[in-house]
């Protein structure tokens, strides 16, 4: 068994070797560099599967790395205004730091369902749901036992295409139905990474499937976020209280720390006194979008150092903006050997809302037999 996972680690790493000298230019070259070739630490046997990292590649001076174990995004490389690559998200050099307790979910797909459920329970057809409790009294990313955690199988088409699998069995960390998830990440040549979702089941059941990469502008490891410049099209965010649990009203941001409905850095209001900071300890907000057609861009956040901006588009109604509040620096064991410290990176987190199971007038997470959930979040960077 040693001998097969030392084999497939040395083909996996001669396959990403290839894709990325796969286009001509010193711009290719300079990338190549910056994603590690040896992908050894990626892999691994989980639960009796294989786990091996995949890299998406374009002609632009992009990369993506992405492992089957969470189908998460490991790495993700692009140019900055002086055409240095420049990795902007979060993680770690080995499988085994993703499977740490309290691991912090970099990178991963989010289900079955994302964000909170308030104390882990809902009601679909008159009956009541307990979920696993992960977050104090309540449910958050869909427990301990959530696709974060999942080995899905993955099949690379091309240098730009990977797709993902998994299967969730009917009462997998509580949830009802047999449910059949496909994501697919697509890197296109204008360095924009799309994540596209689907979904059907065999039960009444709810989803609710966002994508957790920590992103910093900067470079991943670079010690603050604060100084980025933030958009989000939002005239409202959905309050929560002392468990980050939405009340179910809407709040307007107008006048407050939470309206970035014109261009200003993270840390201009975040010390507000403003008791939805003191419950967030920062942001961790779901914000109403204006709108969600994935034609227009949501969120727009850039660098002053790098250059590099970053733009969301969604088909979802709403965007957990998060500051990062929780990351302690403790851990030394981020790629290279790095801290990632308090407010060291953002998470925009595409989605339906936090608990909306259990409140009426969100916007329904609710799928049935014969339906199809889809959802698409687009990630794209300019320089």
């Amino acid at each position: 068994m040693k001998n097969n996972r030392l084999i497939m680690a040395n083909i996996a790493a001669l396959y990403l070797v290839s894709v990325l000298l796969s286009c001509t230019g010193s711009g290719d070259k300079k990338v190549a560099d910056a994603v590690p070739a040896d992908s050894s630490g990626y892999s691994a046997t989980i639960d009796g599967k294989s786990v091996l990292l995949y890299t998406l590649k374009n002609k632009a001076g992009a990369a993506v790395g992405i492992t089957n174990y969470g189908a998460r995004v490991v790495t993700l490389v692009v140019p900055d205004k002086n055409n240095k690559p420049t990795d902007v998200v979060l993680g770690y050099d080995k499988i085994s730091s993703y499977q740490k307790k309290g691991e912090p979910f970099f990178g991963a797909i989010i289900g079955r369902y994302g964000n909170r459920i308030a104390n882990g329970k809902f009601t679909l057809d008159g009956k009541t749901f307990q979920l696993q409790k992960n977050d104090g009294k309540n449910t958050l990313h869909g427990g301990t036992d959530g696709f974060y955690a999942k080995v899905w199988d993955a099949k690379q088409t091309d240098a730009q295409h990977l797709t993902l699998t998994y299967v969730s069995k009917d009462g997998e960390a509580g949830y009802p139905g047999k449910l059949d998830v496909t994501v697919t990440y697509s890197l296109s040549d204008d360095n924009a990474l799309k994540i596209d979702y689907s979904a059907t089941t065999d039960q009444t059941t709810v989803v609710n499937l966002t994508n957790h990469a920590y992103f910093n502008l900067d470079g991943e490891g670079s010690k603050s976020i604060l100084d980025h410049e933030l958009f989000i099209d939002a005239k409202t965010i959905t309050p929560v209280d002392s468990t980050l649990i939405p009340t179910g009203q809407l709040q307007a941001v107008a006048g407050t720390a939470f309206d970035f409905n014109q261009s200003k850095t993270i840390g201009r209001n975040i010390k507000d006194i403003d008791p939805q900071l003191a419950f967030g300890k920062g942001y961790d907000h779901n914000f109403v979008l204006n709108s969600h057609d994935a034609a227009k861009a949501v969120a727009r956040v850039k660098s002053p150092v790098t250059g590099i901006t970053m733009e969301v588009y969604t088909s979802e109604p709403g965007l957990q903006f998060y500051s990062g509040n929780f990351l302690t620096g403790k851990d030394q064991d981020g790629k290279g050997g790095k801290s990632y410290g308090y407010r060291s990176a953002f998470c925009l987190e595409t989605q339906h809302f936090p608990d909306a199971p259990n409140h009426p007038n969100f916007a329904s997470t609710v799928l049935k037999p014969g339906a199809v959930y889809t959802s698409t979040t687009t990630y794209k960077f300019l320089k």
